[in-house]
């Protein structure tokens, strides 16, 4: 991936601090804004049509989020990736899906909604979408989470994997995105079998391809990471 950035694309409507917050938010995960980027109140107020006052407001709550940093006297940044924070959302990823991944294999749902994803997924990689690829990711293991009867739970762990998100959109634009697909086929066929033990394997084999990814993507881009 270039270093540099993407133009933003505009949002349809900013009229709050909430609403900028949410759109450069998602250009954080997407990677339009990159680690370490200077962002300026003066041309996003200019941009969305606002005063500052909310931009700044909207600033604040990305650096909550840990996805800012603000430097007095300098300015706000974009953060780096956090490499603890993506791993930790992996490994609870890994715990929570994979006893969800046994719960769908007993109950034998219907699961033409992940079939969908699947195949949503094939027609963004075909297209070379990166960002449709991951949402149809996310879609296929909130499908699984919805045939356990819990979609609550998947609603708790999207919450926690902002960082993690930030990683797939870089690394889906390097790795192999057909191996993606060929993993959640694989949770997917033993899930209609109802084999938990298989289920279960294939789910934690899909999240470990994590912990090959970030230290390459570490190696390649030093300055978008942090401890």
């Amino acid at each position: 991936m270039a270093d540099d950035p993407a133009p933003l694309p505009l949002p349809r409507s900013a009229s709050t601090a909430q609403q900028v917050h949410d759109w450069l938010y998602s250009c954080v995960l997407r990677g339009d804004l990159l680690p370490g980027q200077r962002l300026s109140e003066t041309e996003i107020a200019a941009r969305v049509g606002l005063s500052r006052q909310p931009v700044r407001e909207a600033f604040i709550r990305l650096a909550e989020n840990g996805l800012a940093e603000i430097r007095p006297q300098r300015g706000t940044y974009i953060g780096r990736i956090s490499m603890r924070a993506v791993l930790s959302a992996r490994l609870i990823r890994e715990a929570v899906e994979s006893d969800l991944a046994r719960r769908v294999a007993g109950l034998r749902p219907d699961l033409s909604a992940l079939h969908a994803q699947i195949a949503a997924q094939q027609m963004a990689h075909a297209a070379e979408d990166v960002p449709a690829f991951i949402e149809a990711d996310d879609r296929f293991h909130a499908a699984m989470a919805e045939a356990a009867g819990a979609p609550e739970v998947w609603q708790d762990l999207d919450r926690l994997k902002a960082q993690m998100n930030r990683l797939r959109h870089l690394s889906m634009r390097v790795f192999d995105r057909a191996a993606t697909m060929a993993q959640h086929r694989a949770i997917l066929e033993a899930l209609e079998a109802g084999d938990a033990g298989a289920a279960e394997a294939a789910v934690r084999a899909h999240l470990r391809q994590m912990l090959d990814e970030l230290p390459q993507m570490a190696a390649a881009h030093p300055a978008y990471f942090t401890d």
